[in-house]
């Protein structure tokens, strides 16, 4: 069959596409999702720790051992079906800074200034906060909520924050990110506001629209350096279909460069290797990985009460449900990370680089996920926000189910050793300020033994995860590394594009499901307006 648009993902990104797309009636538009349509725990909040190992709604990556994290083997978790990483994800509600996105434009991608991409975060968003309606949006498809710091754990926080020189600051998404606070949240009404609800439910009746979920896009179809549609498997069915105008891949940071490999893109030598034949010669496909690597600081609380642990276990997590049924608030449509702050490294800077993100319980690891641990305590997980080691993304074979290989290369770069040190210095300064002596908090990792850089850079190695923000493989710009123009389209290949987080050229300042949201607004409106 034959389309107008072809959109392969149907995530953070992709659904956005497929929503804008749609809106005109004479636009056919075909989404491809390689995932299912759906998954009951994919709505209520905190029900993210039920998806973060679960294979009927996430692929399930792992990165490659490598010496940074002494051989460790990272979870990669991504989004496997409708809303794709919105629908599994923490649910905070970051945009960036204005410096992200200027860098952008500065590194010579032409509309993606600040100034450039604040109306497509103002359209996509309605805003429940105060805020200023220069920066925020009152009437877009996703509701942003703004919780207050209610119990005494975070009120305490902000106080130890500014007893150590952090002010608080009641809205980091607009005209200025620096602070602390409580995290703005995806969330409506006590349920997740993926894209997927609030991008492609208002419009799955529309007669132009075509979704196809449990569908594995295999390959990008090129009639010479044109592309002309895409080939994918629907139950071992292989199909293809195929696009007059644009196939758009908003796969993914991990999916889309895999993609674009097996279709005949990427690096010749690499290619040629498995045995797949060079289509086209780009060689920055799959480069320049970005993530936040970010050691989790542990904190055993003294005081009973307080905690998560002690108050959402047994009957406290009937009372929970109880709260999330009648107030809309508590554990359940709680985020990752209700607090976050963005600080400085160094005096002298013009936007924060550091982010802590504080979270009220011990969690510990099993085969289903994350569960609520017996021991009483306090996270809080601290890294550089714009680090400078980059890694790759590479596929290992011709079989589009074979998963790529994933290789961070954490710390490759020396100042993201030396702002990881100061990030944790920072978290101790606040965790040991005089507000936060009534909750009797002790050290528990990475210990009072380790004090050196050197000791608490080894503890980094043996113990720090990734927040699951990986950018940049298929990167925007007009450099040789590049993969897509400032229009989004592929270098040397007309009637195909990349929308995702995949494009962006260095990380933003804090989570990625908000900016990815954005590309994909802005997306649609460059193809409209072709």
């Amino acid at each position: 069959m034959t389309y107008d648009f072809i959109v392969v993902g149907a995530g953070s990104a992709g659904a956005v596409l497929a929503n804008r797309l749609s809106a005109d009636p004479n636009n056919k538009v075909l989404l491809l999702e390689a995932g299912a349509a759906d998954h009951p725990w994919t709505h209520l909040p905190v029900a993210y720790a039920r998806l973060i190992a679960n294979p009927a709604a996430n692929w399930l990556y792992n990165a490659e051992p490598e010496p940074t994290t002494n051989g460790r083997r990272l979870p990669v978790p991504r989004g496997k079906l409708l809303g794709g990483s919105s629908a599994i994800n923490g649910l905070a509600f970051v945009r960036g800074q204005a410096q992200d996105f200027d860098t952008w434009a500065q590194l010579g991608n032409q509309g993606w200034s600040y100034d450039d991409v604040l109306p497509f975060f103002k359209r996509m968003e309605s805003y429940q906060g105060g805020g200023d309606d220069r920066y925020r949006g009152r009437d877009g498809p996703i509701k942003v909520t703004d919780p207050a710091p209610a119990t005494p754990l975070f009120q305490a926080l902000i106080k130890a924050a500014g007893e150590v020189g952090i002010r608080h600051n009641p809205d980091y998404n607009g005209a200025t990110q620096d602070g602390i606070v409580m995290s703005q949240a995806s969330i409506a009404r006590g349920w997740r506001m993926s894209t997927a609800r609030a991008y492609l439910d208002p419009a799955r009746k529309r007669p132009n629209l075509r979704i196809v979920t449990d569908a594995h896009t295999e390959a990008v179809l090129l009639d010479g350096r044109r592309c002309v549609g895409v080939r994918y498997s629907v139950n071992g069915r292989v199909e293809e279909a195929r696009a007059s105008r644009d196939v758009v891949i908003s796969a993914g940071s991990i999916n889309s460069p895999q993609l674009l490999e097996l279709s005949g893109i990427g690096q010749p030598d690499r290619l040629e290797a498995l045995g797949i034949e060079v289509k086209h010669a780009l060689p920055g496909v799959g480069e320049n990985l970005r993530d936040h690597y970010a050691p989790r600081t542990r904190w055993l609380v003294g005081r009973k009460g307080i905690t998560y642990n002690d108050t959402a276990r047994g009957l406290g997590m009937v009372k929970q449900a109880l709260r999330w049924a009648f107030f809309n608030d508590g554990l359940l449509c709680s985020v990752g990370a209700p607090m976050r702050a963005f600080v400085f490294s160094r005096d002298g800077l013009a936007a924060p680089d550091l982010l802590l993100g504080w979270v009220p319980m011990f969690t510990e690891s099993t085969p289903r996920g994350p569960k609520i641990a017996r021991t009483a305590g306090f996270t809080c997980y601290a890294h550089a926000m714009r680090p400078e080691s980059r890694g790759s993304i590479h596929i290992t074979s011709a079989d589009a189910k074979t998963p790529p290989a994933i290789r961070f290369n954490f710390l490759s770069a020396p100042v993201d050793a030396e702002l990881t040190v100061k990030a944790v210095r920072i978290a101790r300064s606040v965790m040991t300020a005089p507000a936060m002596a009534p909750f009797e908090l002790t050290e528990q990792a990475p210990g009072p033994e380790r004090q050196t850089d050197e000791q608490i850079i080894e503890w980094v190695k043996a113990t720090a995860e990734t927040t699951y923000h990986p950018v940049g493989t298929c990167k925007m710009g007009i450099d040789p590394m590049a993969v897509v123009d400032p229009r989004l389209r592929v270098h040397g290949i007309e009637g195909l594009r990349v929308a995702d987080a995949s494009i962006m050229p260095t990380l933003t300042s804090g989570n990625t499901n908000a900016p990815s949201i954005m590309i994909g607004e802005r997306a649609s409106d460059l193809i409209l307006k072709q």
